[in-house]
């Protein structure tokens, strides 16, 4: 059960988004939107003591061993559960407000018109989610008649979408199609991985009727792996890679992130000098080129290339999971240089633009 000292805060979603539809990012001699939006950096090596767990908290606050991230600030926005899909579908979201993974998640359920509640969990202490042994965010608690707990954000998501599709399982059938295998990382670790994480579980008759070609399914799934195996890893090189975005970073971490006053001001200095160091080990580990914005500019441009110009989305006239998967992880950046710099040098722009009216359409 969840602990009573876990209140969960009402759903929020999109609001101080300065960034709109149709205003196009440029040097500053042009109209350039507001600052609001930030990055965080990405999970590197953690030292012992108070201070070490600070910094390492604050790691994980954006994205745990991918990567650490910003996701948009959230406005309040209120449904009916009799207009919903699923309405007997309780859902509470743990998470660390700046991580993309729970990024990617809200994106989902936002599109979905599912309504959910937050609980923001310290990134230091986690006493939020010490009712789990999975100790990483998001963290779902799902309730369709009984209570149950879905770890991995891929694997919250091809989860609840099938339910969505499918109503000849139960919610707790479904997520046993999707069991954690335990596997070694090169370090000599052991972790739970979802090898079939990217599949929605449905018969050949719903499979047809979401998936009327084969080659949609795996289009869909091999994007959506790409967005975690590798747009993630782009993300925190090119927002701490100088120590001036390193530090602009780190002052939205604190600002949004669920901080003491203390943990804050240390977090945000000593933070930053730490994920700056942190950010060229992860260009090495990842063989990024020296300027990491061609990587990243190289990688969003190959997504707009496989959406194409005949598409309005990679799903067509409305996104599909791979769709949501790399807005959710691109908007992320939202408030920083890099993305600016993103909007400017790439091809994005069009499809992101969709992407918000998109789900703000769809979920308010």
């Amino acid at each position: 059960e969840r602990p009573l000292s876990a209140r969960p805060q009402p759903k929020m979603a999109g609001a101080g988004r300065a960034w709109r539809a149709g205003t196009l990012l440029l040097p500053p001699a042009w109209r350039l939107r507001a600052p609001g939006r930030a990055f965080g950096a990405a999970a590197g090596p953690g030292g012992s003591g108070g201070g070490g767990r600070l910094v390492l908290g604050a790691a994980f606050a954006l994205g745990g061993g991918a990567g650490l991230c910003l996701a948009a600030r959230q406005r309040l926005r209120e449904h009916s559960a009799a207009e919903l899909p699923a309405a007997n579908l309780q859902l509470t979201l743990y998470q660390y407000k700046t991580c993309p993974f729970c990024s990617k998640v809200r994106a989902f359920l936002d599109y979905h018109g599912l309504p959910y509640e937050i609980v923001e969990v310290n990134p230091i202490m986690r006493k939020e989610i010490k009712f789990s042994s999975y100790r990483k965010v998001p963290i779902l608690l799902a309730n369709a008649g009984s209570p149950l707990q879905l770890n991995d954000s891929s694997v919250i998501i091809s989860a609840i979408k099938t339910y969505l599709i499918s109503r000849r399982n139960s919610l707790e059938e479904i997520v046993s199609f999707y069991p954690p295998v335990k596997t070694m990382t090169e370090q000599g670790k052991e972790v739970f991985e979802y090898e079939n994480k990217y599949w929605l579980m449905l018969d050949e008759k719903e499979t047809k009727r979401v998936y009327p070609v084969k080659e949609v399914r795996v289009e869909e799934m091999k994007w959506r792996k790409w967005a975690d195996d590798w747009l993630v890893h782009l993300i925190s090189p090119n927002v701490y890679r100088t120590p001036k975005e390193a530090l602009a970073s780190f002052d939205y971490i604190v600002r949004e992130g669920k901080f003491g006053i203390l943990e804050g001001l240390f977090a945000k200095y000593v933070g930053a000098v730490a994920m700056f160091f942190v950010s060229k080990r992860l260009k090495k580990r990842h063989r990024l080129r020296d300027d990491v914005r061609e990587d990243l500019y190289e990688a969003v441009n190959e997504w707009v290339k496989a959406v194409g110009k005949n598409r309005l989305f990679m799903g067509g006239n409305q996104p599909n999971l791979a769709d949501l998967a790399v807005y959710g992880v691109l908007r992320v950046m939202e408030g920083l240089e890099a993305f600016d710099d993103m909007m400017v040098h790439t091809n994005v722009q069009p499809w992101y633009q969709r992407m918000e009216q998109v789900i703000e359409k769809t979920g308010v």
